[in-house]
């Protein structure tokens, strides 16, 4: 080659030097700031429209609701399906769009293909509810609670008011959402006889209630030379308020809630349960945000529960589930994997090459490879999980490759009686071309997997990329550093004549008599 780095920078090995320590000391840096995930974060553009109509069933939901909403968000650019679920009261429409499509846009158009039809679905629905699909969501730990002086209402209150608001506040947890226990209901039993009497109807009642309890903005106002919002915020809070609020009948009388209706501060009906060994219990379920991994957020969640127990000794906070440990074990074996893979690569090499200065050469190459991807991988906002561990484990022996290839042929230099030096500027500038050659093979053959489609290819990203890093990386220690290290460290051999060891005359008698037989 023309433009011989491995001249270069055996004439200048102090820049080389310092390339390496730098490349090892952002790599390092790089993998103590990295997130630790399970599975890498994969954005899929799919959108979930939440409905609630409370006492409607699921045909009445399905023909009043999920069909309008279906049939407006069918209408927008990029559909690929659109599935939908519906229970008593409650229905879920995904919307799932092709895999181009950005997420952000499609829940802008989620959104705004809802309001189109927001008139035509039924008043008393509830507002409906859009939110992206998260995969990174899954609930990650799961707590129960228990006070000797709370009941089941109160340690619900409990769960949805002071654990919500104290574990959203750590970094990285995305949702809390409560398991068990009891929601709080008042109920409003109108008296048909007191109605009759009065000239009076439900929906008018109804109506009334609804505009009580209504909480909205109601723009900004400059007070005391700052901008200020302003809601309308809903004043009953117990049910003997609500018993004494002021109706407006028909005629324009006025009477109390109380006169036509019999109201109670009660419980609503559970439609689910949290069991716990076969006993009811009330719980609460952690899931991350993305961009966070499992274990810094269960490090952050127990903390915050450690102070939560300690300013509330009387409640008794119980970890029922973990799924942070087994990606703690998944990390931990992977890395050991990696370690194993390194030493036995290191071994091989020695037992081929029977020199340590010639094994310790071409053995540097593994680390000085290997950390400096992290640094790549820092910069291209992957993190380490099962894909790109699995990727550093698939390509680990293959890292020490090109070294070998160079610290062998200076060898044969050595072997010709030449100088180190001499050996390391020839035998580099020899097979220069050949291992880019080969580097460039093993990328072609990683890299296509990071340019997969579908679901499977988001995967696939880091782990291709991760892999032809590596190996670049490995090309940059081969034709730098390996030379460099053999001019300055290898020496010549005693003798022109180098003895095969007895096992090595064994294998390549075995190999030569297995080739007879096959020809």
């Amino acid at each position: 080659m023309n433009l011989n780095v491995s001249a270069w920078s055996i004439r200048n090995p102090t820049p080389v030097v310092l390339l390496f320590i730098v490349l090892t000391f952002a790599g390092l840096m790089a993998f103590k700031t990295m997130t630790i995930q399970e599975f890498p974060d994969v954005e899929i553009p799919a959108v979930n429209v939440t409905v609630s109509l409370p006492g409607a069933s699921p045909a009445q939901l399905e023909t009043d609701v999920v069909r309008r909403i279906e049939d407006s968000v069918a209408t927008m650019q990029g559909v690929d399906h659109i599935t939908s679920t519906l229970t008593d009261g409650n229905a879920i429409v995904t919307v799932e769009f092709r895999l181009e499509k950005p997420l952000q846009e499609a829940l802008d158009d989620v959104r705004d293909a809802v309001a189109r039809v927001r008139a035509d679905l039924p008043a008393d629905l509830r507002d409906p509810v859009i939110e992206k699909v998260e995969f990174s969501g899954r609930p990650i730990l799961t707590y129960t609670v228990a006070s000797s002086r709370m009941d089941d209402e109160a340690l619900s209150w409990f769960v949805d008011d002071e654990v919500s608001r104290t574990l959203l506040a750590v970094p990285g947890v995305g949702a809390v959402s409560r398991i068990g226990g009891v929601t709080r209901e008042v109920h409003v039993d109108l008296d048909p006889a007191q109605l009759f009497a009065l000239d009076a109807t439900a929906a008018d009642i109804s109506q009334q209630l609804s505009q009580v309890q209504q909480e909205a903005s109601d723009g900004r106002v400059d007070l005391g030379g700052a901008e200020h919002s302003v809601r309308t915020i809903a004043t009953v809070q117990t049910a003997e308020q609500l018993a004494d609020l002021d109706i407006t009948l028909g005629d324009g009388r006025s009477i109390k809630l109380g006169r036509v209706a019999d109201v109670s501060d009660t419980v609503a009906e559970p439609s689910s349960a949290a069991l716990l060994n076969g006993d009811p219990v009330v719980g609460f379920e952690i899931a991350r945000a993305r961009g966070f991994g499992e274990i810094e957020v269960a490090e952050g969640v127990r903390d915050a529960l450690d102070e939560l127990k300690a300013a509330h000794p009387d409640v008794t906070v119980t970890e029922a589930l973990n799924l942070v440990d087994p990606v703690v074990e998944n990390y931990q074996g992977s890395m050991w994997l990696l370690y194993e893979g390194a030493a036995l690569a290191v071994l091989v090499v020695f037992l081929f090459l029977r020199d340590w200065r010639a094994t310790f050469v071409a053995a540097v190459a593994l680390p000085l490879s290997a950390i400096p991807t992290f640094a790549a991988m820092y910069l291209m906002g992957f993190t380490i999980n099962i894909v790109t561990l699995l990727s550093l484990s698939l390509v680990i022996g293959i890292l020490v490759d090109d070294a070998i290839v160079e610290v062998e042929n200076i060898e044969r230099h050595l072997l010709m009686g030449k100088k180190p030096y001499q050996a390391a500027m020839e035998a580099a500038a020899e097979i220069g071309l050949a291992v880019v050659a080969t580097t460039f093979a093993l990328i072609a053959v990683f890299l296509p997997t990071a340019f997969m489609s579908g679901i499977v290819g988001k995967f696939f990203v880091q782990f291709g990329w991760t892999a032809a890093t590596a190996v670049f990386f490995s090309l940059v220690v081969a034709r730098l550093l390996t030379p460099m290290m053999a001019a300055y460290l290898l020496r010549a051999p005693k003798s022109h004549a180098k003895r095969e060891p007895r096992w090595m005359s064994v294998y390549l008698a075995g190999r030569a008599g297995a080739c007879v037989i096959a020809c």
